[in-house]
């Protein structure tokens, strides 16, 4: 017996219904978020950020991709394509326009990253290293305005920039807190991967107080959001659609996402981001010790019940540690109201104390505790650091685009030099295109013999343009000279 077509219509339109309740009922029961109201309300905040740096650079040998630029091959190159220069510019009628095109040629390198306005008046924050070096900076907006920012501050050790941008009205973020965040908390990050503006990731909180090897201020925010190039400086909002983190870092071996990725916490950027914007810089406490952590058997050696706290290898002279008593052997456990559990959080605790202030540190010397108060000094500078070994990172010069570190005692005695900083990386600039490379030591430079970092950069920033300069390397056992140029 067929059924009405009345009836029919009844039964599918019940069935639709339940079918309705079924889903929504699921999807409670799933768990699962909802995002959009999130991204309609605060994604007009979140800007695009692109910058251009100009790079002036000497005409010289191509960069073919292989080709072994180092070594006598690459100098047989070298000198074939400046001959060639020489030739096509001596026959030239157009004698400046030619000495131009020996000399330098001039590019630029777009990058791109992502940021977000904190202010109605136009103060955006992002990454240090998304704005670093950058001689025009464009932020872009949601409604497509483009529009030019200048540096209000920026600081590398948290990498963390504020910038400022003319307009009014503009769109905030809300700025939450970092401190109760929760392990299993889900997050979203909008920013411009790849360049793609306003992409919306989710994720949850994978761990918090993430500390990198060679990041040892900020106590990261570890998520598994999809972040990718282009990200960074964008914000991480909790499910209150409130800013509780910086987009900064990935870990991969590939350049892409892997699903570990890190945010700086909100607490620590809105304090830089204070700073940045009454003075322009921001200050960080100094101990003036060089530590590591303590293990299983260290901790027996040092009559502890478990490991815990940084054992101290080093006491810097004149340092706010040196002043308070505390020694090569001692074992700090406490800083402040701080417990010490790895050696990585005593930087992040002694970084963020205020300068000046006086700080309680509880040490274990000989078995025994001690109680010491210790007054926070600023921490020098990465040139200051270098010069006087409590910093494992190298002097960077920016006119020869290279970067140096000391030389101990015993590698030089190994290597049979008296004096000489190592050379660890070379950028394109004077040095590479002298024949400069990574292992090379610079025992003399412009006839004066390099004792440490300190004096290395001092000579180099006192070096003259467009003149040869006599460079004295050592590699691989054996002393030589290289000339070099610095142009303009």
């Amino acid at each position: 017996m067929s059924m009405p077509v009345a009836n029919k219509i009844v039964a599918v339109t019940s069935l639709f219904f339940i079918s309705l309740i079924s889903f929504n009922v699921t999807a409670k029961m799933s768990g699962l978020p909802d995002f959009t109201h999130l991204v309609e309300e605060y994604s007009d905040a979140v800007v695009n950020i692109s910058t251009t740096q100009k790079i002036k650079k000497r005409n010289g040998v191509p960069q073919i991709p292989g080709f072994p630029h180092d070594g006598p091959f690459g100098d047989l190159l070298r000198k074939f394509f400046e001959q060639q220069s020489y030739k096509k510019n001596n026959s030239s009628t157009d004698n400046n326009s030619a000495t131009a095109n020996l000399i330098q040629t001039r590019r630029t390198n777009d990058s791109l990253g992502s940021g977000f306005i904190i202010d109605s008046d136009g103060y955006v924050v992002t990454n240090h290293h998304v704005i670093r070096d950058a001689d025009e900076i464009i932020v872009r907006l949601k409604d497509r305005r483009e529009l030019k920012a200048k540096v209000i501050g920026s600081d590398g050790r948290s990498d963390i920039a504020l910038l400022k941008v003319e307009a009014d009205n503009l769109p905030v973020v809300k700025i939450g807190s970092s401190a109760s965040l929760k392990v299993g908390s889900w997050v979203m990050a909008i920013g411009s991967p790849f360049g793609f503006d306003h992409s919306v990731s989710v994720g949850v909180i994978s761990a918090i107080g993430r500390t990198l090897p060679s990041e040892t201020y900020v106590p990261f925010i570890q998520t598994d959001v999809a972040i990718n190039p282009g990200n960074s400086g964008g914000p991480l909002f909790n499910m209150n659609g409130e800013v509780i983190g910086i987009n900064s870092q990935i870990y991969s071996r590939t350049g892409g996402f892997m699903g570990l990725s890190f945010a700086i916490p909100v607490d620590v950027a809105k304090d830089i981001v204070e700073q940045l914007k009454r003075t322009g810089q921001a200050k960080w406490g100094w101990l003036g010790v060089l530590i590591q952590d303590v293990n299983k058997e260290l901790a027996e050696s040092f009559g502890m019940k478990k490991p815990m706290g940084a054992v101290v290898l080093r006491v810097l002279d004149d340092t706010p540690a040196k002043k308070a008593g505390i020694e090569v052997g001692d074992v700090i456990t406490h800083f402040g109201d701080k417990t010490i559990n790895r050696s990585s959080d005593l930087p992040l605790a002694v970084g963020q104390s205020a300068i000046g202030s006086k700080v309680r540190v509880r040490v274990i010397r000989d078995g025994k505790t001690k109680r010491l108060k210790v007054k926070i000094a600023e921490l020098p500078t990465e040139e200051e650091l270098a010069e006087n070994g409590s910093s494992p990172r190298e002097a960077k010069s920016n006119r020869l685009n290279i970067e140096v570190s000391a030389l101990s005692k015993e590698a030089r005695k190994q290597v049979n030099v008296d004096g000489g900083v190592l050379v660890q990386s070379v950028a394109e600039g004077a040095a590479a295109e002298a024949g400069i490379r990574r292992g090379d030591i610079i025992l003399k430079l412009h006839g004066k013999s390099i004792k440490s970092t300190k004096q290395f950069l001092r000579i180099v920033k006192d070096l003259p343009e467009d003149k040869w300069i006599r460079v004295l390397i050592q590699r691989d056992g054996s002393p030589r000279f290289l000339p070099l140029k610095i142009t303009d």
